[in-house]
């Protein structure tokens, strides 16, 4: 059995760059066909050994779609706004220990599927850190979803009703991080604190779920008017969890004040 060997063709560059240009459209690699002219260039003036070059381009994709990917669970986790950790204005609200938060950026307490609860006063800064948190997961590389209490419970609500509910609670249970804001806001009828507590049991011990909160456990009686289910679902958002108490002083108040000293 005899093999015919295809013969070499010899491209010019301009043929080189249009075939280039054309395979990474049909191999789907925008950022290779973007950056391969400039890449090209210079690998010849860095004398780039053959295997050097085409990891240098592979290498720019890969960092490409990391960042394209981590840009897309930002926006699929729903966040209200922007809220980074590096903005967070810890001399504002001295509650708050930066080594604390540091640690739960690094994302431990989520791979171990383990709670956080934000607990403290309105404008204490819950709200930011629970943004902040999710959106380093989401950097991280974590599925996260954001929503409020009372949409929340709207939500599994009106699911029921469509008969819908197993369904929605599945997908509140895949993500890996729930950030629920704003418990606490609103006295919640049995039903939606029951369907509430089913998306708190389908991911206990499983998937992390992150909650802030204006008022303390004792005091979640006013939202959850069953004294036995308050307990369990109390019990679901503490168990080997991490509780920060982010106090009574108005951050945006203090951090208002900080910024206009600086200036």
């Amino acid at each position: 059995m005899t093999t015919t060997k295809t013969p070499c063709r010899s491209m010019t560059e301009q043929a080189a760059d249009a075939a280039i240009y054309q395979a990474c459209r049909s191999l789907r690699l925008p950022t290779m066909r973007s950056c391969f002219p400039e890449h090209a260039d210079a690998a010849e003036r860095n004398q780039l050994s053959y295997r050097g070059f085409p990891a240098e381009l592979l290498m720019a994709e890969c960092d490409d779609r990391d960042a394209r990917r981590t840009v897309r669970r930002i926006k699929d986790a729903g966040f209200p706004r922007s809220k980074s950790l590096a903005d967070f204005d810890y001399d504002a609200n001295p509650n708050i220990n930066p080594a604390t938060i540091h640690t739960l950026s690094t994302c431990c307490w989520i791979r171990a599927g383990q709670p956080l609860c934000l607990i403290g006063d309105p404008g204490t800064g819950k709200s930011h850190l629970l943004i902040g948190l999710g959106t380093a997961a989401a950097e991280a590389g974590f599925r996260v979803r954001y929503t409020l209490a009372s949409k929340l419970v709207n939500e599994l609500v009106e699911a029921a009703d469509d008969r819908q509910l197993t369904k929605t609670i599945a997908r509140y249970g895949r993500v890996d991080l729930l950030c629920i804001d704003e418990l606490g806001y609103m006295e919640l009828d049995r039903r939606g604190a029951e369907l509430l507590f089913q998306v708190l049991t389908e991911r206990e011990e499983k998937n992390s779920v992150a909650i802030a909160s204006n008022e303390a456990f004792s005091g979640w009686t006013k939202t959850f008017t069953d004294p036995r289910l308050c307990a369990a679902i109390v019990d679901r958002l503490t168990f080997d969890g991490t509780i920060l108490e982010t106090g009574t002083e108005s951050y945006r108040l203090a951090h208002t004040r900080n910024r206009h000293t600086t200036t």
